[in-house]
Protein backbone atom coordinates (compact mmCIF):
# COMPACT_ATOMS: atom_id res chain seq x y z
CA UNK A 1 0.00 0.00 0.00
CA UNK A 2 2.62 2.70 1.30
CA UNK A 3 4.28 1.72 -2.21
CA UNK A 4 1.41 2.72 -4.08
CA UNK A 5 1.05 5.91 -2.46
CA UNK A 6 4.27 6.81 -2.85
CA UNK A 7 4.16 6.04 -6.68
CA UNK A 8 0.80 8.36 -6.96
CA UNK A 9 3.07 11.19 -5.26
CA UNK A 10 4.95 13.26 -6.65
CA UNK A 11 9.00 13.25 -6.48
CA UNK A 12 10.38 15.23 -4.12
CA UNK A 13 12.57 18.25 -5.02
CA UNK A 14 15.74 18.34 -4.16
CA UNK A 15 17.05 21.41 -2.17
CA UNK A 16 18.71 24.17 -3.86
CA UNK A 17 22.28 24.24 -4.10
CA UNK A 18 22.71 27.32 -2.51
CA UNK A 19 26.30 28.31 -1.35
CA UNK A 20 25.99 30.13 2.16
CA UNK A 21 29.40 32.04 3.20
CA UNK A 22 29.15 33.27 6.87
CA UNK A 23 32.15 34.94 8.72
CA UNK A 24 33.81 33.46 11.88
CA UNK A 25 33.21 36.21 14.31
CA UNK A 26 29.43 36.83 13.23
CA UNK A 27 26.67 35.52 15.23
CA UNK A 28 25.18 33.89 12.55
CA UNK A 29 28.22 31.55 12.74
CA UNK A 30 27.32 30.92 16.20
CA UNK A 31 24.33 30.02 15.75
CA UNK A 32 25.28 27.23 13.29
CA UNK A 33 28.22 26.02 15.45
CA UNK A 34 25.54 25.78 18.21
CA UNK A 35 23.39 24.06 16.19
CA UNK A 36 25.53 21.56 14.90
CA UNK A 37 27.00 20.78 18.45
CA UNK A 38 24.36 17.88 19.19
CA UNK A 39 25.50 14.64 17.66
CA UNK A 40 22.19 14.05 16.47
CA UNK A 41 21.80 17.02 14.01
CA UNK A 42 24.74 16.45 12.52
CA UNK A 43 23.25 13.45 12.07
CA UNK A 44 20.05 14.44 10.86
CA UNK A 45 21.89 17.34 8.22
CA UNK A 46 23.78 14.24 6.88
CA UNK A 47 20.92 12.07 6.12
CA UNK A 48 19.22 15.18 4.16
CA UNK A 49 22.17 15.93 2.40
CA UNK A 50 21.60 12.32 1.26
CA UNK A 51 17.91 12.44 -0.11
CA UNK A 52 14.97 15.19 1.57
CA UNK A 53 12.99 13.51 3.59
CA UNK A 54 10.36 13.35 6.78
CA UNK A 55 10.77 13.32 10.03
CA UNK A 56 9.30 10.15 10.51
CA UNK A 57 12.02 8.42 8.12
CA UNK A 58 14.62 10.56 9.90
CA UNK A 59 13.03 9.00 13.61
CA UNK A 60 13.30 5.07 11.79
CA UNK A 61 17.20 5.58 10.02
CA UNK A 62 18.00 7.09 13.35
CA UNK A 63 16.58 5.10 15.86
CA UNK A 64 14.83 7.86 17.88
CA UNK A 65 11.21 9.21 18.27
CA UNK A 66 9.77 11.35 15.93
CA UNK A 67 9.27 13.82 18.39
CA UNK A 68 13.16 14.10 19.37
CA UNK A 69 13.65 14.36 15.20
CA UNK A 70 11.39 17.17 15.25
CA UNK A 71 12.98 19.28 18.03
CA UNK A 72 16.24 18.58 16.63
CA UNK A 73 14.89 20.07 13.33
CA UNK A 74 13.63 22.86 15.06
CA UNK A 75 16.63 23.79 16.21
CA UNK A 76 18.30 23.19 12.62
CA UNK A 77 15.07 25.57 10.94
CA UNK A 78 16.33 27.95 13.77
CA UNK A 79 19.91 28.41 12.30
CA UNK A 80 18.67 27.93 8.94
CA UNK A 81 20.49 24.67 8.43
CA UNK A 82 17.20 22.94 7.28
CA UNK A 83 13.95 23.93 5.51
CA UNK A 84 10.56 22.50 4.79
CA UNK A 85 10.83 22.22 0.63
CA UNK A 86 7.57 20.03 -0.25
CA UNK A 87 4.52 17.92 1.91
CA UNK A 88 4.10 14.01 2.04
CA UNK A 89 0.60 12.41 3.05
CA UNK A 90 1.19 9.39 5.42
CA UNK A 91 -0.97 5.87 4.43
CA UNK A 92 -3.41 7.75 6.93
CA UNK A 93 -3.80 11.20 4.70
CA UNK A 94 -1.55 12.86 7.71
CA UNK A 95 0.60 15.74 5.92
CA UNK A 96 3.67 15.30 6.70
CA UNK A 97 6.43 17.90 5.97
CA UNK A 98 9.74 16.91 3.69
CA UNK A 99 13.08 18.78 5.31
CA UNK A 100 15.87 19.40 3.10
CA UNK A 101 19.67 21.08 3.71
CA UNK A 102 19.06 25.13 3.15
CA UNK A 103 22.30 25.96 1.46
CA UNK A 104 24.81 23.27 0.05
CA UNK A 105 27.69 24.04 0.67
CA UNK A 106 28.45 25.99 3.79
CA UNK A 107 32.04 28.03 4.16
CA UNK A 108 33.57 30.22 6.99
CA UNK A 109 35.53 32.64 5.86
CA UNK A 110 37.66 34.82 8.26
CA UNK A 111 36.39 38.41 7.50
CA UNK A 112 33.91 40.07 5.13
CA UNK A 113 35.20 41.22 2.09
CA UNK A 114 36.48 37.64 1.56
CA UNK A 115 32.72 36.94 1.98
CA UNK A 116 31.62 38.43 -1.37
CA UNK A 117 34.69 36.49 -3.44
CA UNK A 118 33.93 33.23 -1.92
CA UNK A 119 30.38 33.44 -2.45
CA UNK A 120 30.80 34.28 -6.41
CA UNK A 121 33.31 31.90 -6.95
CA UNK A 122 31.35 29.05 -5.58
CA UNK A 123 28.75 30.11 -8.12
CA UNK A 124 30.76 30.66 -11.00
CA UNK A 125 32.29 27.04 -10.06
CA UNK A 126 29.08 25.56 -9.99
CA UNK A 127 27.86 27.97 -13.11
CA UNK A 128 30.65 26.57 -15.02
CA UNK A 129 30.43 22.99 -14.52
CA UNK A 130 26.76 23.00 -15.67
CA UNK A 131 27.93 24.94 -19.07
CA UNK A 132 30.25 21.77 -19.14
CA UNK A 133 28.01 19.31 -18.58
CA UNK A 134 25.94 20.84 -21.14
CA UNK A 135 28.77 20.87 -23.59
CA UNK A 136 29.16 17.03 -22.94
CA UNK A 137 25.79 16.05 -23.62
CA UNK A 138 25.80 17.87 -27.13
CA UNK A 139 29.35 16.03 -27.57
CA UNK A 140 27.50 12.69 -26.85
CA UNK A 141 24.46 13.72 -29.06
CA UNK A 142 26.58 14.88 -31.77
CA UNK A 143 28.81 11.43 -31.28
CA UNK A 144 25.87 9.09 -31.04
CA UNK A 145 24.67 11.22 -34.29
CA UNK A 146 27.63 10.73 -36.42
CA UNK A 147 27.44 6.52 -35.82
CA UNK A 148 24.46 6.13 -36.62
CA UNK A 149 24.69 8.39 -40.03
CA UNK A 150 24.62 6.13 -42.97
CA UNK A 151 27.95 6.56 -45.03
CA UNK A 152 28.43 4.28 -48.24
CA UNK A 153 24.96 1.88 -47.39
CA UNK A 154 25.40 1.28 -43.57
CA UNK A 155 25.67 3.79 -40.39
CA UNK A 156 29.47 3.60 -38.98
CA UNK A 157 29.69 1.06 -36.17
CA UNK A 158 32.15 1.57 -33.19
CA UNK A 159 35.65 0.08 -33.76
CA UNK A 160 35.82 -3.38 -31.42
CA UNK A 161 38.71 -4.17 -29.87
CA UNK A 162 41.47 -5.85 -31.55
CA UNK A 163 44.69 -6.66 -30.08
CA UNK A 164 46.70 -6.14 -33.12
CA UNK A 165 44.25 -2.96 -34.31
CA UNK A 166 46.51 0.33 -35.08
CA UNK A 167 46.88 2.87 -32.26
CA UNK A 168 43.77 5.27 -34.02
CA UNK A 169 41.51 1.82 -34.02
CA UNK A 170 42.44 1.28 -30.51
CA UNK A 171 41.78 5.33 -29.54
CA UNK A 172 38.18 4.89 -31.35
CA UNK A 173 37.21 1.42 -29.70
CA UNK A 174 38.66 3.34 -26.50
CA UNK A 175 36.44 6.38 -27.10
CA UNK A 176 33.61 4.92 -28.28
CA UNK A 177 33.01 0.99 -26.49
CA UNK A 178 34.78 1.91 -22.95
CA UNK A 179 34.71 5.52 -21.92
CA UNK A 180 31.53 7.52 -23.69
CA UNK A 181 32.52 10.20 -25.46
CA UNK A 182 30.51 13.24 -23.43
CA UNK A 183 32.30 11.53 -20.20
CA UNK A 184 35.08 11.33 -21.96
CA UNK A 185 34.74 15.47 -23.05
CA UNK A 186 33.35 15.91 -19.29
CA UNK A 187 36.20 14.68 -17.32
CA UNK A 188 38.99 16.43 -20.07
CA UNK A 189 37.81 19.39 -20.00
CA UNK A 190 37.70 19.38 -15.80
CA UNK A 191 41.34 18.02 -15.56
CA UNK A 192 42.75 20.77 -18.40
CA UNK A 193 41.11 23.42 -16.08
CA UNK A 194 42.33 21.89 -12.79
CA UNK A 195 46.33 21.95 -14.81
CA UNK A 196 45.50 25.58 -16.04
CA UNK A 197 44.44 26.54 -12.04
CA UNK A 198 47.39 25.24 -11.00
CA UNK A 199 49.78 26.53 -13.32
CA UNK A 200 49.15 30.15 -12.34
CA UNK A 201 49.12 29.23 -8.60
Amino acid sequence: MSGLIDQLQPQTPTADERPRVIEVHSEETGEVIDALSSETRRKILEALFEEPTTPSVLSTHLDTSVQNVHYHLSALQEAELVESIDVRYSEKGNEMSVYAPANDPIVLVGDGERRTRVRQSITDLVAGIGVLALAALFVQWGAERLLRTPVGGGAIEPASWNPSAGPGEAVGWFVFDVVEPGVLFFFGCLLAVALAARAFD
